[in-house]
């Protein structure tokens, strides 16, 4: 009798021993969702934060270069995760993490070329957003671009030294990728802080110099006009320099006068560390005795700092000219 018995409840559970379903090998919603994340965020905040640097930082400069070269690199890392991992591995980052493996519908394998397809395919569930929520009530729990390409997310259970293998790649590509958007943003800060600080230095020393340095420039008297020129030449860049003799030589072969200005008022049109523009208002006197008269100009000024730190003029345009003598004013 207890053969019997046991033969029974023997069959009995052999009975009631339901094979898991399709469904039920079919990769959650959610499962799937935390995979894609661990695939593309990181490489998608690093190209971020290098975009931003990049954007905020010097064109063409070295750091800009830098911004642009380690964002293309993010780019490149998260499409060999996502495109060749799984064909040399079977897994990307996030599928190997949490087992999941993209095939076709009759569980073959898929190439890159067909892995890109696919992710391009998920613009159409970008774009519609319903997409990426459509494998909630999917019975066989497919994107649109599933249903384009006819694939599936299955699970796939890896072995434990496979998937400690997986955790530890993970835990390593987003602490890199961390360590990049830190350094990143602590790059963007100090670069353009210092730069700004900078040019509100430049600003201060334009500011406090620049008028004056102008009004010597353009200030000469017969007595001493050798000394009054040698004085403008050094307030004056190697650029300059040469545009300046040549009026000077203008004048010195003329009839020259006193000749003095002094500045009114200015304004800081731009400045960077080492150039800056600033618009002046000058009056001033020409001549003496009864051929003295009183005259204005407008002059706009670029300055640039030399290798000494000092500053001086790199070019004067004159805006508006004194008036001649004879005009009524």
């Amino acid at each position: 009798m207890t053969v019997v018995v046991e033969e029974i409840q023997a069959r009995t559970e052999t009975t009631v021993t339901v094979p898991e379903s399709p469904r039920d090998a079919l990769a959650p919603w959610q499962i799937r969702a935390a995979a894609f994340a661990v695939d593309v965020l990181p490489c998608v905040a690093v190209a971020t934060t290098m975009a931003l640097v990049a954007w905020t930082v010097a064109a063409q400069s070295a750091w800009w270069w830098v911004c642009v070269s380690v964002g293309g690199l993010a780019i490149l890392l998260m499409l060999a995760d996502r495109l060749l991992l799984p064909t040399l591995t079977g897994w990307s980052l996030g599928r190997g993490l949490f087992g999941i493996a993209v095939v076709r519908r009759d569980g073959t394998t898929i190439g890159p070329w067909g892995l890109l397809l696919r992710d391009l395919a998920h613009l159409l569930d970008t774009a519609s957003v319903v997409g990426w929520l459509w494998p909630l009530w999917d019975s066989r729990r497919r994107t649109f671009a599933d249903m384009l390409l006819g694939t599936e997310a299955r699970r796939v259970e890896p072995d434990d030294e496979a998937l400690a293998k997986w955790r530890r790649w993970t835990a390593v590509a987003v602490l890199i990728a961390t360590a990049v958007c830190l350094a990143g943003v602590a790059v963007g800060y100090l670069v353009v802080y210092s730069r700004d600080r900078a040019s509100d230095h430049s600003r201060a020393q334009i500011e406090a110099q620049g008028p004056k340095m102008v009004a010597q420039m353009l200030t000469y008297d017969p007595k001493s006009l050798r000394d009054d020129f040698a004085r403008a030449r050094s307030l004056a860049t190697d650029n300059y320099r040469g545009q300046l003799a040549a009026q000077q030589d203008v004048v010195q072969k003329g009839n020259p006068v006193i000749n003095e200005y002094w500045p009114t008022d200015w304004s800081v049109q731009s400045v960077t560390p080492d150039r800056a523009t600033m618009l002046l208002f000058l009056q001033g006197r020409r001549g003496a005795g009864s051929d003295e008269r009183y005259i204005s100009a407008t002059v706009r000024v670029e300055f640039a700092k030399g290798a000494d730190a000092h500053w001086r003029v790199d070019d004067l345009a004159v805006l508006t000219k004194p008036k001649p003598p004879g005009s009524g004013k």
